[in-house]
């Protein structure tokens, strides 16, 4: 059994912004039973799980990391919302964005299940995400992704509406062994 490596993955992470509301108008994939459901106090074994299904191929960690006081301070408040998509009746991505301030919202994840990709949906359910974030008519939209994400994620941010503004090197941290073995434990 080799062990998985846990030294910094270097990432180019761009910030993207859009003053605007999308212009796109996508009807909901056919022959399909999809749903979005806004979910109020998600619980967090439920977040997490939504949260490693969509970003463990992406080297999201942050959320992993955060205790559950943390995490829930972090989702469980008025600011912020997290909307899960459904496909064929079980749960496929989810959305998450926080108000910032009443000019700034933040588009903070949305991503599909692997199950999820390769049926057409991806777009429709971003802009869904993007319609339920302007309805509260904030100034900017902001998110942003990184070399790391689906290599198509950047133009489709583009184009829907957001704009790059800036760029800057970082780093991620794997989770290490002992951090999955926890996990696995935990749920």
């Amino acid at each position: 059994m080799t062990k998985k490596t846990t030294a910094p993955i270097p990432v180019h992470v761009t910030r993207l912004e859009m003053t605007t509301p999308p212009k796109a108008h996508l009807l909901a994939p056919a022959n399909l039973h999809i749903a979005l459901m806004r979910v109020p106090e998600i619980p967090l074994a439920y977040y997490r799980f939504l949260y490693r299904q969509v970003g463990s191929r992406w080297e999201w960690v942050d959320r992993v990391r955060m205790s559950d006081e943390d995490l829930a301070a972090t989702i469980h408040n008025d600011r912020t919302t997290v909307t899960v998509f459904y496909l064929e009746g079980a749960p496929a991505g989810f959305y998450e964005y926080h108000r910032e301030d009443d000019s700034v919202t933040r588009l903070v994840h949305f991503g599909l299940f692997e199950r999820a990709l390769g049926f057409g949906v991806g777009k429709w359910f971003l802009l869904q995400a993007l319609k339920a974030i302007w309805a509260d008519q904030p100034e900017k939209v902001i998110t942003e992704t990184n070399n790391l994400d689906h290599p198509r994620a950047l133009q489709l941010y583009q184009q829907f509406g957001f704009s790059p503004v800036s760029t800057h090197e970082s780093e991620i941290a794997p989770l290490s062994d002992t951090e999955l073995l926890e996990l696995a434990r935990r749920f």
